[in-house]
């Protein structure tokens, strides 16, 4: 049955232009519903469509114009469209986030709509919000025992107030080099790699201009393995896992997105039993977090054959380039299917 599926993108994020290149794939897959795309602009002002929404090709993305704001009234719920100063509600049936980072793929979006009871797709508010924080989610996956990079975690005011104490305990306890991450970000924008104590002090200046709380890992030798998942609960399912090929010497934000020489590969080369264990790990850590919907989650396999977390991410991209709906496309579930199962699952767990 038609659904009207509130469809938001942008965002108050660093990540606001990969969810521009996002929501195109989503909004041509989303066939036989109607279509609400509302801008969320960087300074966050939502703006609604003003064209028809018949054609998803061909929406002029000059035409977002109308002021509208998502109700959190559970009675008169629904999307509140600003016409000269007269605001009338406009139904939605399910709201689709299409927002990567902060102030999207965070949990604020997602408590929004459990005010507004309205569905919608992807993580609940507490799945997104550990996800989203790479220390807590890294306590998560070292209470399951599941092996990843050696990690130390500081505020900005631990770091401003005694720096070298701080530079001198990654030194001996992680070693050179090392991976300097913003605790909460995505699409690996203010993450360096770090070979000395100078580039050190650099990366952690460069990460505090994103998040005031850091993470610090030992750099990690090997294939970048990622895998799918799809669902909630026992009845979650992961797809074949994907390898990055990185033309650059880590995932960058370049790499991943500018450099043409970065490669992906789906399926990837994997003995079935290494497919098998990170499959397995991947959906161990999702329902951990008591995940739901969709989720990417990102590993290391070395040399040895030995599998490490790196990173889980509740809102994957869905750029041309993205690997959550290729694994998926290679697994069996094409992009138009797949929105329809992620739309049901986010209307049944509403009701449940």
């Amino acid at each position: 049955m038609e659904k009207n599926i509130l469809v938001l993108f942008g965002g108050c994020s660093p990540e606001h232009d990969i969810s521009k290149k996002s929501v195109q794939t989503v909004l041509n897959a989303l066939n036989g519903n109607t279509i609400i795309p509302v801008y969320i602009t960087r300074e966050g002002k939502w703006l609604m469509y003003d064209g028809k929404t018949d054609n998803v090709a061909s929406i002029n993305w000059e035409k977002f114009g109308t002021p509208a704001i998502l109700s959190p009234d559970r009675v008169n719920r629904g999307l509140l469209r600003i016409v000269s100063g007269k605001a009338k509600i406009v139904p939605v049936d399910v709201v689709f986030p299409v927002l990567h980072g902060p102030n999207g793929e965070d949990g604020t979006i997602q408590g929004l709509c459990e005010l507004a009871n309205i569905p919608y797709v992807g993580c609940g508010v507490a799945a997104s919000a550990v996800a989203m924080d790479k220390a807590l989610m890294k306590l998560v996956v070292k209470g399951l025992k599941i092996p990843q990079a050696e990690f130390l975690t500081f505020g900005a005011d631990e770091f401003m107030t005694d720096e070298e104490t701080v530079l001198k305990k990654i030194r001996y306890k992680l070693g050179y080099p090392c991976f300097v991450k913003p605790s909460v970000g995505g699409s690996t924008i203010g993450i360096s790699k770090a070979s000395n104590k100078k580039e050190l002090s650099a990366a952690i200046a460069t990460a505090l201009k994103f998040c005031g709380r850091i993470v610090v890992e030992k750099a990690v030798e090997g294939r970048e393995i990622e895998v799918g998942v799809l669902g909630a609960g026992i009845a979650a399912k992961a797809s074949v896992p994907g390898e990055v090929r990185s033309a650059n010497d880590f995932y960058d934000f370049e790499a991943k997105y500018e450099n043409a020489e970065s490669q992906t590969v789906v399926p990837a080369d994997l003995p079935e039993e290494i497919v098998e264990k990170v499959q397995a790990y991947a959906l161990e850590i999702f329902r951990a977090i008591g995940g739901s919907g969709l989720s990417r989650v990102d590993f290391f396999v070395d040399a040895d054959g030995k599998i490490i977390f790196n990173e889980l991410n509740t809102l994957p991209g869905f750029t041309a380039i993205s690997m959550y709906s290729m694994m998926w496309e290679a697994s069996g579930v094409p992009r138009e299917k797949l929105m329809e199962i992620l739309i049901g699952i986010a209307l049944a767990k509403h009701n449940d």
